[in-house]
């Protein structure tokens, strides 16, 4: 324990003036009631009447802006965390998810010169025996890296993209800061304790050390070429393994249009309702058939090219829904299209876990209630990935935890459909997804998967029944010696533990202040030398620093407002 907090202290001295950045732009929005929740200006001495710029264009912001400036502001692993954050509607309002999907990866360029050195180091020789030539102006710029043009010594014409100096170290220390900040909310913010905020920033990091790392998305394009190598629609960029690095990726050039750019000249009526299908029908295929889908397809990631061919971009940010959880999932659908909320809260019971199982009846009344309002109305007005956010959302006032893969799920189901409503806003996304759900659902009946799945509930049995001897042997052997314990974790404590360690602290600093008092008297009283003016000078000492460490104590006393 002593160790951990030594680390701890370390940590937070080593990252003091990028804590105290990040407590200031907090502040500077307007955030005051949390930093004292959170005990933060006391503990990096921040006076707060400095750091709050009275500005009326901050003043007449809307809560949710504030948050995203904030993000802005922070750099690139707050804005990473707040894109993560508008997938997660159990956590916050739908203002704020709404405010926070709007939140733009962007940066200012770097200098080519900073890039060339990256590309020689990670590549291991000079530039001109890999390219032909590589365009100094990038066609992009992100927080993590930027994108340039270039042609290899083949011909081969590719984009480059390649990592911003020292982005690392940036993330790394900015996810401890994060981290923790989680854990003060988890300890002083009771309500925030079931969301499990330590978690959450553990999960940012390891999404982030993924797209840090661009072997692993040179890997996922190719998993992407593998599951689509049979698919007549979709155009999927080469990669080029000998210009791959962690820091550097060099894939081919695709030449196409933006479908965030696509306007209403390039593409009759008939083509963009087919394009339209087209992109709904290949999300649909990567999460329901294959369980490995694009996690961020908005419009600047689909490039529509000749003969309406589609072509999904930056495979850094991917999703993973394993078999059960795709079962579990079109059960849920299946539910909700059937107007049946009693299999819909079976699914949603499926989908999550809970410490304590809620109520079923109290579950199925609020679902049914949902549905009543939802789904009477023409599927065409309905927001599919919106509603089934809401319903998730739902599951969080029952004390229910649905696992990250499902959010961010939703999140490329939401993306998708508004990239389909832009280009058919009468596109029928529940309609479309019904052979997806129906196959998924006859999966499951096949004579082979029947017995696949019994084999596996015999073998897990008798592996258990093998087993369950030597464990209870074990049990009795362990009561016999008296090694068994139970343990008890109470919950609710934190206060009243912080305010018995506050009273002890005092006590004890008043009996050593009570001791130098008495051993400064008994110093005079024996007119110990060395003297000035007349007084010892060690009673005297004594006797300035009781008068500092008297005045600290009343002065901590009155700051938490008790005497």
């Amino acid at each position: 324990m002593l160790f951990r907090k030594l680390d701890n202290f370390g940590r937070t001295f080593k990252h003091l003036q990028r804590t105290r950045d990040v407590v200031r732009v907090f502040l500077k929005y307007g955030y005051e009631d949390l930093a004292h929740r959170l005990h933060l200006p006391s503990a990096l001495k921040l006076p707060l009447g400095h750091f709050r710029e009275e500005q009326k264009a901050i003043a007449e912001m809307s809560a949710p802006e504030r948050f995203r400036r904030v993000c802005e502001e922070l750099g690139p692993t707050f804005v990473k965390a707040g894109q993560i954050l508008s997938t997660r509607r159990n956590l916050l309002p739908e203002p704020f998810t709404r405010e926070l999907a709007k939140l733009q990866d962007a940066a200012t360029p770097i200098p080519f010169p900073e890039i060339r050195a990256v590309l020689e180091s990670e590549l291991k020789r000079p530039l001109r025996e890999v390219f032909a030539r590589v365009d100094e102006n990038p066609l992009g710029a992100a927080s993590i890296a930027q994108v340039h043009r270039a042609r290899l010594l083949d011909g081969s014409d590719v984009v480059v993209k390649v990592q911003r100096p020292g982005i690392e170290r940036v993330v790394e220390t900015d996810l401890e800061i994060m981290r923790h900040i989680a854990a003060l909310i988890e300890r002083h913010i009771a309500a925030w304790r079931v969301h499990q905020p330590v978690a959450l920033v553990d999960q940012m990091g390891r999404m982030l050390a993924k797209e840090l790392d661009f072997t692993i998305e040179a890997a996922h394009l190719e998993r992407f070429v593998w599951q689509f190598a049979e698919e007549p629609t979709i155009y999927l960029p080469k990669v080029h393994h000998h210009a791959i690095t962690r820091r550097v990726l060099t894939m081919e050039y695709v030449d196409g249009v933006k479908l965030s750019r696509l306007d209403a000249a390039q593409l009759s009526e008939p083509e963009r309702v087919e394009v339209a299908t087209r992109v709904a029908d290949l999300v649909m295929k990567q999460i329901f058939l294959h369980g490995f889908f694009h996690a961020d397809p908005h419009p600047g990631n689909i490039h529509i090219l000749p003969n309406r061919m589609i072509c999904f971009l930056d495979f850094g940010m991917m999703g993973h829904l394993d078999q059960r959880g795709r079962e579990v999932f079109v059960e849920l659908v299946w539910g909700i299209s059937r107007r049946n909320e009693v299999q819909v809260a079976n699914a949603l019971l499926k989908l999550s876990s809970a410490d304590n199982e809620p109520p079923r009846e109290g579950l199925e009344a609020d679902v049914a209630e949902f549905i009543h309002q939802h789904f009477y109305r023409p599927m065409e007005e309905l927001n599919f990935g919106q509603l089934i956010a809401q319903l998730l959302h739902l599951t969080g006032r029952h004390g229910l935890h649905i696992p990250p893969d499902f959010f961010v799920m939703l999140k490329a189901m939401g993306l998708m459909e508004s990239a389909v409503r832009s280009l058919n806003p009468k596109h029928n996304v529940i309609e479309q997804a019904r052979p997806f759900l129906k196959r998924v659902r006859m999966e499951r009946l096949k004579p082979r998967r029947l017995l696949e799945d019994l084999f596996v509930f015999g073998r897990d049995f008798a592996d258990m029944a093998r087993e369950l001897p030597a464990e209870i042997r074990r049990i009795m052997s362990q009561l016999k010696v008296g090694e068994a314990r139970l343990i008890f974790h109470h919950e609710g404590l934190e206060p009243a533990i912080q305010s018995a360690e506050r009273i002890s602290n005092r006590i004890a600093f008043s009996v050593v202040l009570a001791a130098m008092i008495i051993g400064s008297s008994l110093i005079i009283h024996a007119n110990i030398p060395p003297h000035w003016q007349g007084i010892p000078v060690i009673g005297l000492v004594g006797y300035l620093l009781s008068a500092v460490m008297a005045v600290w104590l009343l002065w901590s006393i009155l700051r938490h407002g008790r005497m």
